[in-house]
């Protein structure tokens, strides 16, 4: 990741959540370990599932070909390397397309000239996640809208869709779903700060740069960064919820 990486107090922020939201995050960290652990005993990860059999390697490129996608759900992911990051081999993009939208949903308002998905083709960009050369998450960032070529969302409307985003089918790999679904839920904290975050910095950018599309800015790539660590939010998590339930035996018993 980056120099920029956004500071974020994840134990001060775990504490100020309700115990569903933090049962939920418990039960996603789970389940991205058992994922991650049904992989191992082949010897695989998520990162190789997605570029088995897929011929050469090239960058830029999506893979699996054709992206991943869940019609039922309308939730879609790709893999592909581009950014030439230390450590970093590559990244996942997650989308929600319109049929999956709540409601009401609109981008942000464009009067560029670039030409953008709307209506029934509309695209919401959630995260990457950053992957390091032996598969393991190392991060998540988000992007300018140029990036992914989607419609753009403001963060309080893409916060809104986030629980949409699911991938249940088998295609290319059902514990690489399982663990890409679940990891939008176990760090869905971060995940919010760095949606706000990005908005936060193109606001910035149109002020340093009167006269330019900012969103087709290739000068502006990466909006927000920030370094993950699947064990310690686990265990973080579990942590609070262990604080949590002493307090309220405390309490009890006082």
């Amino acid at each position: 990741m980056g120099e920029n990486d956004l500071a974020f107090d994840i134990i001060k922020t775990l504490r100020g959540l309700p115990r569903a939201e933090l049962a939920a995050m418990a039960a996603a960290g789970a389940e991205v370990n058992e994922a991650l652990r049904l992989l191992a005993k082949a010897g695989a990860n998520v990162v190789g599932q997605c570029l088995a059999h897929q011929g050469t390697f090239y960058e830029i490129d999506h893979y699996p070909k054709g992206d991943v996608f869940d019609a039922e759900f309308h939730s879609q992911y790709y893999y592909h390397a581009h950014r030439r990051k230390a450590r970093e081999h590559g990244h996942f993009h997650t989308f929600l397309r319109a049929p999956g939208m709540p409601e009401g949903m609109a981008p942000v308002a464009y009067r560029g000239k670039a030409r953008r998905p709307v209506g029934k083709d509309a695209l919401c960009h959630f995260i990457a996640i950053a992957m390091d050369q032996p598969g393991r998450a190392i991060g998540l960032f988000t992007t300018n809208r140029w990036v992914t070529d989607e419609s753009f969302y403001a963060a309080p409307d893409a916060i809104a869709m986030l629980g949409r985003f699911r991938i249940e089918h088998t295609h290319p790999c059902l514990g690489v779903n399982r663990w890409i679904t679940a990891m939008l839920k176990l760090f869905r904290p971060q995940i919010e700060a760095l949606l706000v975050a990005r908005d936060r910095m193109i606001a910035e950018w149109a002020v340093a740069h009167p006269g330019r599309d900012t969103y087709e800015d290739r000068e502006l790539e990466v909006t927000s960064s920030m370094r993950i660590d699947i064990a310690r939010q686990i265990a973080a998590i579990a942590a609070e919820l262990a604080a949590r339930a002493q307090g309220e035996r405390e309490e009890r018993a006082g």
